[in-house]
């Protein structure tokens, strides 16, 4: 007759033999990536120069080629906000790091920053630094909805615009509280003021040219 003992521990056997129970196997648990770690793959050529990845929550994300439609409406972008940063008003910066935690440090397709004196050469621009995010969706649309704007309102960014290239409009959210925006409306004319930036208006229909 066998007398059990605790789990996971011995069994005594008829006899005085012993033996170990086995376990109840467990799930095997997901392992994030911090951004020290993500950096060190790069140095050590992991992630190779030419690869366009971002870290998201602990996982790493390819990011997809970039179009000539996609490049253009950045361009208009860029040049919407030049004369403002020409002034030293505002700071731009296209699709590099926003940190947002250890784990998560997309690369957003445009980003609106205060004016810094080193240009944030000592660190990434974090949540509170954004005046305004815009991504630049065709294919990557349902990513950039479901997956990065989710994260920018959980982090507080005070407004992302979604450019939907295939619609031809711009979603703009605002207003984040609870890991979701209070706010959202969609463009296809007019002018669009970022709510941080008020002397900036771009034109969207201008934007799809």
């Amino acid at each position: 007759m066998l007398a059990f003992a605790a789990f996971g521990s011995t069994v005594a056997a008829e006899g005085g033999s012993m033996s170990v129970l086995p376990q109840t196997p467990q799930a095997p648990a997901r392992h994030r990536l911090d951004v020290g770690a993500y950096y060190r793959m790069a140095e050590a050529g992991i992630l190779a120069p030419f690869q366009r990845v971002e870290l998201i929550d602990g996982e790493i994300f390819d990011m997809n080629p970039i179009g000539s439609p996609h490049a253009a409406v950045t361009r208009r972008l860029e040049q919407g906000f030049a004369r403002a940063v020409a002034d030293g008003l505002l700071l731009t910066s296209v699709r590099n790091p926003l940190r947002l935690d250890p784990f998560t440090e997309p690369q957003p397709d445009f980003v609106v920053l205060p004016p810094r004196a080193d240009a944030f050469a000592a660190s990434h621009p974090g949540p509170d630094d954004a005046l305004l995010v815009v991504e630049v969706a065709d294919s990557s649309l349902a990513y950039d909805r479901e997956t990065k704007l989710p994260l920018y309102a959980k982090f507080g960014i005070v407004e992302v615009w979604i450019v939907d290239l295939a619609a031809r409009v711009v979603e703009v959210y605002r207003d984040p509280a609870e890991g979701r925006y209070g706010s959202a409306a969609r463009m296809s004319e007019g002018l669009l003021t970022p709510s941080r930036i008020p002397a900036i208006s771009i034109d969207v229909a201008a934007l799809f040219g």
